[in-house]
């Protein structure tokens, strides 16, 4: 609880609550237009995430986002409705994250930024972007010992949205965007084959942890997935149903 005494050296939002002290006086970092402020309600309450240097803003916004991306995916899922959820002003999205696309990565718990990912991965010859897809993901699985892929598909268990969170990065925000780019028929079967072996893969390695797949090496895995993913990516599909 704030102490009530408020920060007399300027400091109001040190206490370790993230809330502004009770004068009034901005903490540091707000800003001065008030959108990062902890502004009161009309009827004298504090109204929460208004804050711009509070931990807990971020973290109301990525348990917000982890609801609202679960429950409408991520094209349907906007800004102003997360941040309502949150109780915060939209502006505090791109104040912490820049934006929807960095929310989203947040919130799923995988280290992959999609603005830089997407175009490094589709540099170079389009007939080698399965082995580079390939070893993008077992490079930041591996990084991690596998134990942030295996925390999130396993939080199934107990939260049924995580396996939708994982489903929607993969297959919307990357694979989507990459075939779109690739210019191929067929599109939305290419990234939901494409986003099975990925996934499938992930979830055998470090999840199911089968042998030899859990220990292979990157060469290995690379060279025994990558034609197939390359025939979702860019070969022929078989005819049409």
């Amino acid at each position: 609880m704030n102490s009530g005494t408020g920060d007399q050296g300027g400091t109001g939002d040190q206490d370790g609550t993230g809330r502004q002290d009770e004068l009034g006086e901005r903490s540091p970092g707000e800003r001065a237009d008030g959108r990062g402020s902890d502004r009161d309600e009309p009827d004298g309450r504090k109204r929460r995430g208004r804050r711009a240097g509070g931990q807990d803003t971020r973290a109301a916004l990525v348990s917000a986002a982890r609801e609202v991306f679960a429950e409408s995916g991520y094209n349907d899922a906007t800004v102003r409705v997360i941040a309502t959820r949150a109780g915060v002003d939209p502006a505090m999205v791109n104040h912490w994250f820049g934006g929807k696309e960095a929310l989203f990565t947040a919130a799923v718990h995988i280290p992959i930024d999609p603005a830089t990912v997407i175009p490094a991965l589709l540099a170079g010859d389009r007939e080698l972007l399965a082995e580079r897809i390939l070893r993008r993901f077992l490079g930041v699985w591996d990084e991690a010992g596998g134990r942030a892929f295996a925390a999130l598909v396993r939080s199934v268990a107990s939260h049924r949205s995580a396996l939708r969170l994982l489903r929607e990065f993969v297959a919307t925000v990357i694979i989507d965007r990459l075939v779109r780019e690739l210019r191929m028929d067929r599109p939305e079967l290419r990234a939901a084959l494409s986003a099975s072996q990925i996934i499938g893969l992930g979830i055998t390695r470090y999840v199911v942890e089968l042998e030899p797949l859990a220990s292979a090496d990157h060469d290995t895995v690379v060279a025994a997935i990558a034609p197939n993913l390359q025939r979702y990516l860019t070969g022929e599909l078989g005819p049409e149903g």
